[in-house]
């Protein structure tokens, strides 16, 4: 026994498995080590060093196919409840040109970083994404492919690498700090966190991403090329995953809110209290399975979505969904044209998700009771709309899929369904052509039950590395209505196609990358496209444009537009009008449409420093809807992000429109929307901010174009009365005190409060319309 003890003790260590991507060595025998280790960034322990060693990067933006300037290494090995990675990112340029601040979760963008893209399920269509900066700082959300076929077309085969959503949150560990040499960070992803596949042994695709600020530059490991119409599908491998243990998935989330609203009464403000529990549990039924449930969840958000400019504004604007409940597993609900926003459900007292995928096909369902509005139409102020939405999507083949969506909203004997169909079918690597049909079945307020559709062809999109292209046309009836997606636009049809062409500067070049979008769009009124006078000559609105783009080394950024576009009016848009004459009453009658509107834009983002900066200027002409007219708009839009220590963060934004009429000069509209957010980081789980925000928007009283005369328009008695002028200045400001260790577990204190002023920027005569206090303590139990 003696001399094989000390055999063995002589005996030396299997060498360790190296991984080079640049060498396509990307099939990983992942180690599986029965060991539990301490966190803490140090890379120390016996099991590292048994680790595989995934090596040999390669640059993927804003060049593909070259060595990455920069060396990293990454470690992976798993445990029977976890999956670990230690990262070495090496920096030849020393640690002083390293980015690393102690940011809020989800905030390290503008930080030197490494993402972590896990596909449990194998099928190249999402992956979790886990990133860290160099202090472990995490980022974590989605990264998907072919869910937003209207986001991913304009981009004429450029949106290869997908959409990422940081919103979604997931519980891991992380420490990291700056080295001689670069930076180092250790990670923890347990099993818990995750949904997988159920086979054993299993297989995950992994892709591991660097960004380096100083130079802009973006590594994979995997080698990914810009000639694919899949970012994920060129990822490597997790190979011989066996026996992982997630153990009893439940996270019990217990949480109580108060809100205290101020009510301007005679004797000054009141303020009342309304003190609310409630309670999220997540279950996984199985590995790759979960149920959600919720009860009283709070749905307040503790930070104002960013305000837009309304003025000349003809449809519904967008909001992206930042309630926690609803986050976890969204992407599952994306569908093309958004036929499911989960914002629609603005209140519920209950509600129960269904989310995971069951063979090759995903499972999304959400049911929810939702509060009823006051101005929502009801037949009565006491119905509770009720919520059901069904997302189903099957893999076919590599990365081509087929969907299924079904979608409920009753209230009484009012309702809305939907239903629809949806497929992408990726061809040759680089082509891809996809496919939705859905209806609308609806009974509102009119009374009347009505159907209406929508379709959505692209016919072709290629994601080529020096050219690319793209040819959609989608129409939508006036009668489809959705009360479970946002589809801010109805009775039209849309033509687009695009084109992109790409150069690529030689290393060391002061000129990266050059990339010009030429893009022709058109649009007509779906009731016309069935009318025997329909011709294509005769559309809606439309526009030629070419947009610029050019990457400098250094990380510079310069975008650039010019484009010639053309409107018709809608007659029904201004039926209602009348036209002021002085000595009689006339009807408004259709505005003339409006032909060779010229526009142009330029714009300059700076490198992620301490101190970015983002400018974008445009002019040109536009039409004005509310009056049928033509103007002129000047649009200014600026952006700046300033860190100057590893804790202070200020993020300032302003945006300006003007608009003025061609016909004589004078203003139109004018809208000033400054924002200033200062956050002071404590520690990783503890900061406060401040949010200050003024919305100042203003709108001349409506003039006939062709001869200035008041424009008229019924009040609510049916009486005809000019269209006065309308001003809004609005100064908004939010205070919160934030505890924040791992998702779910919270304490918030805030207080906002919203004044107005009669003149813009005055600051001198300003009177308080709301305010109030608000507390939200919960706490994440896991089973």
């Amino acid at each position: 026994m003696l001399p094989l003890l000390l055999q063995l003790a002589l005996t030396p260590p299997a060498p360790r498995p190296v991984y080079s991507g640049w060498a396509r060595e990307l099939r990983v025998a992942t180690p599986r080590f029965n060991s539990t280790i301490r966190v803490d960034g140090e890379l120390d322990e016996p099991v590292w060093s048994q680790a595989a060693i995934l090596t040999g990067f390669s640059e993927y933006q804003p060049v593909d196919g070259r060595p990455a300037e920069d060396s990293t290494e990454v470690l992976v090995w798993y445990a029977p409840d976890a999956i670990y990675f230690g990262i070495r990112a090496f920096e030849r340029h020393g640690p002083d040109v390293i980015r690393a601040t102690l940011a809020q979760r989800d905030n390290i963008s503008n930080d030197d970083n490494v993402e972590i893209l896990l596909d449990t399920y194998n099928d190249h269509r999402r992956a979790l994404l886990f990133a860290v900066n160099p202090l472990g700082v995490q980022q974590d959300g989605v990264r998907t492919e072919g869910q937003d076929a209207m986001a991913g077309g304009a981009s004429a085969g450029g949106r290869f690498d997908g959409v990422v959503d940081v919103n979604p949150d997931y519980v891991y560990e992380s420490k990291g700090h700056l080295t001689p040499w670069g930076y180092q960070v250790e990670v923890r992803i347990p099993f818990k966190s995750l949904r997988y596949q159920s086979a054993d042994p299993q297989t995950w695709a992994l892709q591991i991403i660097r960004q380096v600020q100083h130079s802009g530059y973006q590594d994979t490991w995997s080698p990914t090329v810009r000639a694919n119409a899949s970012f994920l599908i060129q990822a490597g491998q997790l190979e011989g995953l066996t026996e992982l243990h997630s153990g009893l998935v439940m996270d019990v989330t217990p949480e109580f809110t108060t809100q205290i609203p101020g009510e301007q009464t005679a004797g000054g403000w009141d303020y009342t209290a309304t003190p609310q529990l409630g309670a999220t549990v997540r279950w996984g039924i199985t590995q790759n399975l979960g149920l959600n449930a919720t009860a009283n969840p709070d749905f307040s958000q503790v930070e104002a979505d960013v305000a837009q400019v309304t003025v000349n504004q003809r449809f519904a604007l967008f909001y992206p969904e930042k309630r926690p409940f609803f986050l976890d597993g969204l992407e599952n609900f994306n569908t093309p044209n958004r036929l499911i926003y989960t914002r629609q459900i603005v209140q519920p007292d209950g509600a129960a998700k269904l989310v995971g995928k069951i063979g090759n096909t995903n499972v999304a369902y959400i049911g929810a009771v939702d509060q009823p509005l006051p101005a929502d139409g009801l037949p009565t102020d006491s119905l509770n709309p009720i919520f059901s939405m069904l997302r189903l999507r099957n893999d076919l083949g590599a990365s081509s899929t087929v969907g299924l969506l079904l979608t409920d909203w009753l209230a009484g004997s009012f309702y809305n369904h939907v239903a629809g169909v949806d497929s992408r079918v990726i061809w040759r690597k680089i082509w891809f052509s996809s496919l939705q049909v859905a209806g609308a079945w609806t009974r509102d307020a009119s009374g009347t039950p009505r159907f209406g559709p929508l379709w959505d062809l692209t016919l072709f999109d290629r994601t080529g590395r020096d050219y690319g292209n793209h040819a959609e046309i989608s129409g939508i009836s006036p009668d489809f209505s959705t009360r479970s997606g946002f589809v801010p636009r109805t009775n039209v049809v849309s033509g687009n196609l695009f084109n992109r062409r790409s150069w690529y500067g030689q290393p060391g070049a002061t000129i990266e990358q050059f990339q010009t979008y030429l893009m022709i769009s058109e649009a007509w009124h779906y009731t016309d496209l069935f009318s025997p006078s329909f011709h294509l000559a005769g559309g809606l609105e439309g526009s030629v444009s070419d947009q610029l783009y050019m990457t400098l080394r250094g990380g510079w950024q310069l975008a650039g537009k010019f484009g010639v576009s053309h409107q018709r009016f809608d007659q029904s848009a201004y039926a209602s009008y009348a036209i002021d004459r002085g000595v009689d009453t006339v009807a408004y009658g259709v505005p003339n449409g409006l032909y060779g509107l010229w526009s142009g834009s330029a714009g300059v983002t700076s490198p992620a420093r301490s101190l970015q900066v983002a400018v974008t200027a445009a002019y040109g002409a536009t039409p004005v809807f509310d009056e049928g007219s033509e103007g002129r708009e000047t649009d200014l839009n600026l952006s700046l992000t300033w860190r100057p220590t590893v804790s202070l963060r200020f993020e300032g934004l302003w945006t300006h429109a003007r608009i003025t009429r061609a016909s004589d000069g004078s203003r139109f509209s004018l809208a000033n929307i400054p924002r200033l957010k200062v956050e002071y980081q404590l520690t990783r789980a503890i900061f406060v901010r401040y949010v200050g925000q003024y919305l100042a928007q203003e709108r001349d009283a409506l003039q006939d174009p062709r001869a200035g005369f008041p424009v008229l328009s019924p009040d609510s008695a049916g009486t005809l009365v000019p269209v006065a002028a309308s001003t809004e200045n609005t100064f908004r400001n939010d205070v919160l005190f934030s505890y924040n260790p791992i998702p779910g577990t919270v304490v918030f204190l805030g207080y906002g409060a919203s004044l107005t002023e009669p003149d813009a920027f005055q600051f001198a005569n300003m009177a308080r319309t709301q305010d109030g206090f608000f507390l939200k303590v919960s706490y994440l139990f896991r089973l």
